[in-house]
């Protein structure tokens, strides 16, 4: 296909995090062993049978990163590769045919670079979503996997996730699980988060911004806030972020966790986080690729109400990491081997 470049005259400052139909997205399916040579369409449309393993039986798992618009006026993605080995993880556990990780990170290349008019100016605070996704698709009505699958990559462009500048919210311990002790929270199916959206609605109406689910085991140990990673920095500087097979596994946590340890000299710890030890934190948020970091103010459990550092302004901590991952994103600060990928426009 022919690539046209559109001009567009958004306010880019002023961006939502909202669906905008782009020019061009990446389209692959998967027949008879083998995934066909993928292009470029215009039509953000799709088309599939009524029997599609997608729509009954919830076979489908997606991603979410972004580009970033350099200061130099460049485009870069943060470290696809991982979305790649995750979608593939995602994929197996969901009997779905993986798609190559070095197809994955061109096919990303190619829409963005396709899309380039739409990836936001420099300084604004808004960068261009990514979201992959792959369903299971064709005739089929039996409880088994499907015989033919889509792969696809479309974009948009969105704001900063926060308005206001960094600033602490609040969230409210949930009684419903989010995911199986054994079932499939650690990896990226559309089945997780449908599940999530009474549970976040019910925080809502009573003004949280959103509920953190404990392990569904014991229900003592916190997992993940909504659809985003926790981490606390405890009083004596150590960087921890719950362990658990349960728990998907944030590509922004993993970055987190090293620029902590490497260029914060931070001490680091995947753990237990028990609910009643809140104390030993100074500082808490949530990370993910929405928001980089959401502070948290304090949290409401079925006991009281813990604040950590303040419910209106940031940790110093959890500012420094922020500035230091977004500014690696941006192209600001020399990025760790590997985490960096140029796109060609």
């Amino acid at each position: 296909m022919t690539v046209v470049k559109s001009t567009v005259d958004l306010d880019w400052e002023n961006l939502g995090f909202s669906y905008l139909k782009t020019d061009y997205r990446y389209v692959s399916y998967w027949k008879n062993g083998e995934w066909d040579a993928g292009a470029l369409s215009t039509e953000n449309t799709v088309t599939i049978s009524e029997g599609s393993p997608a729509l009954h039986y919830g076979q489908s798992c997606f991603e979410g990163m972004k580009a970033y618009r350099t200061k130099d006026g460049d485009i870069q993605l943060f470290r696809p590769e991982e979305n790649a080995k995750r979608m593939a993880k995602s994929c197996e556990r969901l009997m779905m045919p993986a798609f190559p990780v070095d197809k994955f990170v061109e096919a990303v290349k190619e829409v963005v670079a396709a899309n380039e008019a739409w990836v936001p100016p420099y300084g604004t605070g808004s960068t261009l979503y990514i979201r992959p996704y792959m369903i299971g698709i064709g005739d089929n009505i039996g409880v088994r996997p499907a015989s033919e699958y889509l792969f696809s990559v479309f974009v948009m462009p969105v704001g900063a996730y926060f308005k206001g500048g960094l600033v602490p919210t609040n969230f409210i311990i949930s009684d419903f699980d989010r995911a199986a002790p054994h079932g499939t929270g650690a990896i990226k199916v559309g089945g997780n988060y449908a599940a999530s959206l009474m549970p976040g609605a019910l925080a809502k109406q009573r003004h949280f911004s959103d509920c953190i689910y404990l392990d569904p085991a014991t229900h003592t140990k916190i997992e993940e806030v909504g659809s985003a990673n926790f981490f606390g920095i405890t009083h004596d500087n150590e960087f921890v972020t719950p362990s658990s097979p349960s728990i998907l596994p944030s590509i922004t946590k993993y970055s987190l966790l090293y620029l902590a340890e490497h260029y914060l000299g931070m001490k680091v710890a995947e753990r237990d986080v028990y609910l009643n030890r809140l104390d030993e934190f100074s500082e808490a948020g949530a990370c993910g690729t929405a928001a980089v970091i959401s502070p948290i103010g304090g949290i409401q459990t079925n006991e009281d109400f813990h604040v950590f550092y303040s419910e209106t302004e940031v940790g110093p901590v959890t500012e420094k990491l922020y500035a230091t991952l977004t500014a690696i994103q941006f192209g600001d600060l020399p990025a760790p081997e590997g985490w960096v990928v140029k796109v060609t426009a």
